[in-house]
């Protein structure tokens, strides 16, 4: 029974899937808290307003805290029943909840209210900080920011070989910069570590305007670096995109291979339609397309060579 409820609290938590309407109620609930808690930070640092509506704040910091308190120490317990976590006994699952990155996300969560407690007064800035770390609680029900990271992993050969040219076009465009404007504008072109600036926001495309070349060899520097920006920007942009829509066309063939897994027997059982679900879930596919391609990948299971 203590295993079954874990179970259960692990399955609310988690992001929502299929049926469940308590997981997802559960989800709109403390996804809104999550942004409503983004919104009061951002009101708080409003002097005026923090002084009027201190009161509100605190308040509602320590609901929020509270809440948070109690899913992460939820999520600690219920841990025990995720299978699909590495290790054998619940201390392993655990741990390994604590320390992933979700877990240090949890604690970093409720960390601001809990720091003054043991450290006195903190500067409010840095609470502030660390309080819109809550925004990254949101990759519990949504895997945006996972399936990133998988694509950079993937891609990181091609993604560490744009960098090196990054940082080759960055020194380069730097010394001879540094070389042609110091004598000119010896305060904003005083060494090649103060150009870099000037060479990171124009590599970048960015290009504030507060430093700009004057002479005419520094003008024809700063085209070249430009140039050389857009194609470096270009060329990052383009292994993070492909690299993107490869993880999630992988996603979308496991699926398939599931799918495929499923009706080896052909019949769909309740455990394997749950499994179905929650990756429908995770690739956010509609139930029509998910039903045409059971549909189709039925009809060519049962449809055998003459």
């Amino acid at each position: 029974m203590s295993g079954l409820s874990k179970k259960r609290v692990l399955e609310i938590l988690s992001r929502s899937y299929g049926d469940d309407k308590v997981s997802m109620y559960c989800d709109r609930a403390l996804s809104t808290l999550i942004l409503l808690n983004l919104l009061a930070v951002s009101l708080e640092s409003i002097d005026h307003l923090s002084s009027q509506y201190g009161r509100l704040f605190w308040a509602f910091e320590l609901f929020s805290v509270t809440i948070f308190g109690c899913e992460y120490i939820l999520r600690i317990w219920s841990s025990d029943a995720n299978i699909d976590r590495d290790g054998g006994t619940s201390a392993k699952r655990r741990f390994g909840y604590i320390f992933s990155f979700t877990g240090l996300i949890d604690l970093i969560a409720i960390l601001p209210s809990i720091l003054p407690l043991f450290l006195g007064q903190i500067d409010l800035r840095w609470l502030r900080v660390l309080r819109l770390v809550r925004l990254l609680k949101i990759s519990h029900y949504s895997t945006a920011l996972e399936d990133l990271i998988s694509a950079i992993r993937e891609e990181r050969n091609a993604f560490g070989a744009a960098l090196y040219l990054f940082c080759i076009a960055l020194f380069i465009s730097s010394a001879l910069m540094y070389v042609v404007e110091h004598e000119v504008q010896p305060e904003d072109f005083s060494s090649i570590p103060t150009t870099m600036w000037w060479s990171m926001i124009t590599l970048t495309t960015v290009g504030y305007g507060d430093v700009s070349p004057m002479t005419s060899l520094g003008k024809l520097v700063g085209a070249a670096t430009a140039i050389m920006g857009i194609c470096v920007v270009a060329l990052l942009t383009g292994i993070v995109a492909t690299a993107f829509a490869n993880q999630v066309a992988r996603r979308k063939d496991i699926f398939e291979a599931e799918i495929v897994h499923a009706l080896a027997d052909g019949v769909i059982s309740q455990e394997e339609l749950k499994r179905i679900k929650k990756m429908q879930t995770e690739l956010n596919l509609s139930d029509e397309h998910a039903r045409a391609m059971i549909e189709l990948l039925s009809e060519r299971g049962t449809t055998k060579p003459d």
